[in-house]
């Protein structure tokens, strides 16, 4: 199912096509080593885990040198579909579950994936900055903003200035009630018109 990927970003190079198609052999063989992604995601994998954390680079691209940090990252998502797509970029892949960070450890290493900096650790705890912090739903919204806005350096070099990336699912709208008139909310949906997407949003908060 690769072809989802190829479908939605028909420019990817030969590599590119080649480390995607990598992805749910190298997934299916450390999940079920250390289990990360329930079997019934897995059934979908290129769906549920790949396209949807490549929903970020269809809201915006990111120039080479932009560091990123992926808070949260559980399995290595949205940061290892990430990486993949923008192999210019820094992803640091970050999770206080050190067996979630040994598959993404694994899985970067079998891509060659020199873009990814795997990290143990909590993010109230860390003290890099980057450019964007990217996540998929690990908490409320205004939770997550509290834990991560010190980790972001104001400014920036991208078409959009440096921020929080955050993939959610409907109920972002009341969440982001705090951040009314901030936050730019996208319907994947519209741009993804799979029905898995119709309730699924990209939040943006600029910092």
């Amino acid at each position: 199912m690769s072809e989802l990927i190829e479908k939605y970003f028909p420019g990817l190079t030969s590599g590119q096509k080649e480390k995607f198609r990598a992805l749910k052999p190298v997934y299916d063989d450390w999940n079920s080593r250390i289990n990360v992604i329930s079997r019934r995601d897995m059934d979908n994998f290129y769906l549920h885990h790949v396209l949807h954390s490549l929903a970020i680079a269809k809201i915006t691209g990111f120039v080479a040198g932009t560091s990123l940090l992926d808070a949260g990252t559980g399995g290595g998502f949205p940061g290892i579909p990430l990486a993949i797509l923008f192999p210019d970029c820094r992803f640091t892949l970050m999770d206080s579950i050190q067996k979630k960070i040994k598959v993404v450890s694994e899985v970067a290493s079998i891509l060659g994936l020199k873009n990814v900096v795997p990290l143990r650790s909590r993010v109230e705890e860390h003290s890099g900055k980057y450019d964007f912090v990217i996540s998929r739903a690990v908490t409320l919204f205004p939770e997550f903003v509290r834990l991560v806005s010190g980790r972001i350096e104001r400014g920036g070099f991208n078409t959009l200035k440096n921020g929080i990336l955050y993939l959610k699912g409907a109920d972002i709208l009341q969440e982001s009630g705090t951040f009314a008139g901030k936050v730019t909310i996208y319907n994947i949906g519209e741009f993804i018109p799979e029905p898995f997407f119709e309730t699924k949003r990209v939040v943006y908060l600029p910092m």
